[in-house]
């Protein structure tokens, strides 16, 4: 079952539409205009189309906002290295049996991901938790999320391989003289999950990681995650 502080947090970050067929209008969820995306249900909703042609979806328990969406940065480029020259394979001898293309047991080529992962922030008041989080993805840094900065949402799907990935989140309290706030409702909040994106939205329909300080918090903090792509 999923949690609903789960689900809350990934649709706050934005959801996904399938468009009303072909119409002059726009589309809006709540009062946010959320045309050009795919692939979404709401239930317990109310549609209703204005006289420019417009749809309005009142969905209670659902919230939306455009956000912008960062490519992941390209892994840094290691210094190559030239081989040193080997000698090329012998001639078969006649008779010989062909080789195997390859041996019994030998494990498979890794495969691909089928989704899409992605990182998403969420504050209840930007700045007031005094911590910034460095994040780890198999040991590799990704980012600095910053206490004072936006929400950020970047697609963290090339960083991932297929199978177990250790996600790590080292948590750092700014200077206590500096704090802002003290109280527990003051939240710094990270998201992982499979997503999509469509039309400048972002919508994770399954949140996996979630990782919080709040500002009643006083310690740095480190926790390592397991994640597990398909």
């Amino acid at each position: 079952m999923k949690n609903p502080l789960f689900r809350s947090a990934a649709l706050a970050a934005a959801l996904a539409l399938a468009p009303f067929g072909a119409h002059a209008g726009s589309v809006f969820l709540n009062g946010v205009k959320i045309d050009g995306v795919t692939n979404q249900k709401f239930e317990k909703a109310t549609v209703r189309i204005d006289e420019a042609g417009n749809v309005h979806i009142d969905a209670p328990g659902y919230a939306a906002r455009v956000t912008a969406v960062t490519p992941p940065a390209p892994p840094a480029a290691s210094p190559q290295v030239p081989a040193p020259a080997t000698p090329g394979p012998a001639a078969p001898a006649a008779n010989a049996p062909p080789a195997a293309q390859q041996a019994p047991g030998a494990p498979s080529p890794p495969g691909r991901l089928t989704q899409r992962y992605w990182l998403v922030t969420e504050q209840t008041v930007p700045g007031m938790t005094g911590y910034d989080i460095d994040v780890f993805i198999n040991s590799t840094w990704l980012r600095k999320l910053r206490g004072n900065e936006d929400q950020v949402v970047v697609d963290i799907t090339r960083n991932l391989r297929p199978g177990a990935n250790k996600v790590t989140f080292i948590a750092r309290k700014g200077n206590p003289g500096d704090a802002r706030s003290s109280s527990p409702a003051h939240v710094f909040r990270v998201i992982i999950g499979e997503g999509n994106e469509g039309g400048g939205n972002v919508m994770i329909d399954n949140p996996i990681l979630r990782f919080q300080k709040t500002a009643a918090d006083t310690q740095d903090a480190t926790q390592e995650f397991t994640l597990t792509t398909r």
